[in-house]
């Protein structure tokens, strides 16, 4: 129900209002709210003009409703103090746009676990389709819910899904030949629980470090998160063998393998080289120049939003399987052993 009043009315206006002030018919209104063909520029600026006038808002999930076809698109972010996500979030807005498409955003509770809320709260909220920045779940928990509601998979691959991903092979696979190629022999991997499209990081890795003859060390923290990493790596530093190199799984897990080396009075990169992935704002500052894998995450949501409003428009067409080749850029948290 429209809830929205003009000034003196007693009863929300309605297109029917709009209608008659502009002169003309409820359904052409419609159109125009809907962006749909046949109303030209100027009359569609002159029914908003007047439906703003009159104190008229639109009901964009009544009118979905009336046209048996969902146009809001679902964002699902893992966890908005990455700034990957914030980032992803931006290409996505902007491959939107401003057009009928209303763009209705839902962050996860949790980086250390599987959170399925935030896809049912869009879900509820009858979205079209549902862009996911990232899902920590199974690919057959993602293919069972794109099977109710169309998915398009950022910075993951899901078979059968529409997905616009990056190369995590190519790119773990050029961080840790960095590292190698610097003479590190010792070379961790600092990542999180395994999850199904947040492996490939660690399996090239350490296929990496086997084709150069070197022992792969994996380890685990108990979430994503920069402060995980921290509690992680000030127990890996600690040991006498520690490694002399630290590749990890994102740019903010790397931020906290580089404050646990200084709490632990090692030098970066003299007594410690660290890589970190994503590319992040933070990572490219001055005091800390990250080494850094970039996925170039703004151009993955981009591509996932024209690949969502494709989906909408076109629900039968082919699944999309957009990847790219991401890029290891050298700064200052690496040197040579």
């Amino acid at each position: 129900m429209n809830h929205a009043t003009s000034p003196g009315r007693s009863r929300p206006v309605t297109q029917e209002d709009v209608a008659r002030a502009v002169g003309v018919s409820r359904t052409l209104v419609s159109f125009a709210f809907r962006g749909a063909p046949g109303v030209s520029a100027e009359m569609r600026q002159t029914i908003l003009e007047a439906a703003t006038q009159l104190g008229y808002r639109h009901n964009a999930v009544a009118a979905d409703l009336a046209s048996k076809r969902a146009s809001a698109i679902g964002l699902f972010l893992l966890d908005l103090r990455n700034e990957v996500y914030t980032d992803i979030f931006q290409g996505v807005r902007e491959a939107v746009g401003e057009g009928r498409n209303r763009l209705i955003l839902s962050v996860s509770h949790s980086t250390g676990g599987i959170d399925r809320e935030p896809a049912n709260s869009l879900i509820e909220a009858r979205v079209g389709i549902i862009i996911a920045a990232t899902f920590l779940d199974t690919d057959a928990r993602v293919r069972e819910l794109a099977a109710s509601v169309p998915v398009v998979n950022v910075a993951r691959r899901v078979a059968g899904v529409d997905s616009v991903y990056s190369d995590d092979w190519a790119g773990a696979a050029a961080a840790t030949d960095h590292l190698i190629s610097l003479g590190h022999a010792r070379v961790a991997h600092l990542t999180a629980t395994a999850y199904d499209g947040h492996e490939e990081r660690r399996r090239s890795y350490a296929a990496t470090m086997h084709n150069a003859g070197f022992a792969p060390e994996v380890v685990s923290a108990d979430s994503y998160t920069q402060q995980a990493a921290e509690r992680a790596a000030a127990v890996l530093l600690k040991r006498q063998d520690r490694p002399t190199a630290v590749f990890a799984h994102n740019d903010e897990m790397a931020l906290g393998v580089r404050e646990a080396a200084y709490a632990a009075g090692l030098s970066v990169p003299e007594d410690l080289s660290i890589v970190g992935y994503d590319n992040s704002r933070i990572s490219q500052l001055h005091g800390i120049d990250l080494t850094s894998v970039d996925l170039q995450a703004r151009e993955l949501g981009r591509g996932a939003g024209a690949a969502a409003l494709n989906r909408l428009a076109f629900p039968d067409a082919p699944t999309v399987d957009e990847s790219s080749t991401p890029r290891l850029i050298v700064r200052n948290s690496t040197a040579r052993r």
